[in-house]
């Protein structure tokens, strides 16, 4: 992928590109730091099922050998799906998240996919107002899951 361009991000020398080996352990921390990690859901194996599939990557942003942000996205062939998009907390509120979810909709785009959906918690306010003025909508629609692991959560909130 190419640098991005934002005239306000030429100083960071930025570079969005796919994930490597090498970036896996700052990704992992970068999501926890970003909140995004959860008990049931192991990073490691997110990480490599994202990276195996040729429907799905993950897309690292970085200045220098820094990761600054990251966003795992894929497809089904309909619909893409945006997941853990993180920004280093440090780097938060400066327009990096809209870099990265752009990344992601080009790739989903070079793949003909004509629709992006994405989850988020009700009470995560903060997100919601993030891809609200992204050009989002809500969409009037139920989740159902269901597992297929061994994993109990009992907060039916947890995914």
């Amino acid at each position: 992928m190419s640098p991005a361009t934002s005239p306000a991000f030429r100083d960071l020398d930025l570079v969005i590109g796919h994930l490597e080996e090498a970036d896996i352990p700052a990704l992992v921390d970068l999501w926890a730091r970003a909140g995004l990690i959860r008990p049931w859901n192991d990073p490691h194996a997110d990480i490599a099922l994202a990276r195996r599939g040729p429907h799905s990557t993950i897309l690292a942003m970085k200045a220098g050998p820094t990761l600054l942000g990251a966003v795992m996205v894929g497809h089904d062939g309909h619909r893409g799906w945006v997941y853990y998009l993180a920004i280093d907390p440090d780097h938060q509120r400066q327009g990096l998240g809209s870099l990265i979810l752009s990344a992601a909709q080009d790739w989903l785009r070079a793949r003909a996919v004509p629709k992006l959906m994405l989850m988020v918690r009700p009470d995560n306010a903060d997100v919601r107002a993030f891809y609200h003025a992204e050009g989002f909508i809500e969409e009037p629609r139920i989740v159902f899951s269901k597992r297929l692991d061994d994993k109990r959560i009992d907060d039916e909130q947890n995914t």
